[in-house]
């Protein structure tokens, strides 16, 4: 009987094909960019070539693998970074300007067990994460521009903005197995049309406003800064008084002659001529030595 089966082509082709299928089940190869969950009875069992930080190519668990034939089944998650893109994002920032957004995250599955479990899925699991992730990167987009005005994204606080939005984004994405490698938002522009007329207009008046108020501020200080040399000169003018009361009074003459007659040279000051008797009372100082008896 074993003769007669041996000598049937259609029976040895069955038992290749067989075997095929056996040893196709049994082994399995694992490239560098995939890492793989075994899963036995939907219950996982072993993890294979899953990421770790600074591992060296072609040193990795890669390579071929096996497993229980019909029992075993295993799930492929992609090792390398992934993307995730979020388009014309409505974004309210604090000086309520309705902006547009643009960003992108780069993220990596490096629990593929919590990827799976968290997404219960066992088919296009990074898909699936990357669905999930894609709403919280626009919910912390838009928490960490609302809390802040346009003119950020214009200026180097830019990329203190953009590392806030991966911190958060990152502690969220720990739930679904993975890590945020970068945040990047390509573009921030206002609504073409009216809503950017308007907002161009406020923007202006903000920054009219602002300018009022810096110049008020200014004179302000200066105006403090004018009172307190007044009264330290007033304070310095009395306590020469009180010392010596008759050079005090001769030097006031002497400050009033200057600006009176020009001595000091200033075009702007003495150009009016004046006729005084030698016994005027405003010339004592030159009369009986700057004292008035």
């Amino acid at each position: 009987m074993n003769a007669r089966l041996f000598r049937n082509p259609m029976a040895i082709g069955i038992l290749l094909l067989a075997l095929v299928v056996l040893l196709a089940n049994t082994f399995a190869i694992v490239p560098e960019t995939k890492q793989a969950v075994i899963l036995r009875f939907q219950k996982p069992i072993s993890l294979i070539n899953q990421y770790q930080p600074r591992e060296q190519f072609g040193r990795t668990g890669a390579g071929i693998i096996a497993k229980i034939p019909f029992f075993d089944r295993m799930v492929w998650i992609d090792k390398r970074v992934l993307d995730i893109e979020l388009d014309n994002q409505p974004v309210l920032s604090t000086d309520q300007l309705r902006l547009e957004v643009d960003a992108f995250a780069r993220f990596r599955v490096v629990n593929p067990l919590q990827a799976v479990i968290s997404t219960g899925s066992t088919a296009n699991t990074e898909q699936r994460v990357a669905d999930q992730l894609r709403p919280l990167l626009s919910s912390a987009l838009r928490n960490e521009l609302g809390k802040r005005p346009f003119s950020t994204l214009l200026s180097p606080e830019r990329a203190q903005v953009m590392d806030n939005i991966q911190i958060a984004l990152d502690r969220v994405a720990r739930q679904y197995g993975a890590e945020i490698v970068d945040v990047r938002i390509r573009k921030a522009d206002l609504p073409t049309g009216t809503p950017l007329e308007s907002a161009l207009r406020r923007m202006a008046t903000a920054r009219r406003q602002e300018a009022l108020t810096i110049e008020a501020q200014g004179l302000r200080e200066a105006q403090i800064v004018r009172a307190n040399a007044d009264a330290e000169a007033a304070r310095v003018y009395a306590a020469s008084f009180g010392k010596d009361a008759e050079f005090y009074d001769f030097y006031r003459a002497m400050q009033s002659y200057r600006y009176s007659f020009g001595a000091d040279g200033d075009g702007e000051r003495g150009g009016t001529s004046i006729i005084l008797s030698p016994q005027n009372d405003y010339l004592r100082a030159f009369t009986r030595g700057g004292r008035g008896n």
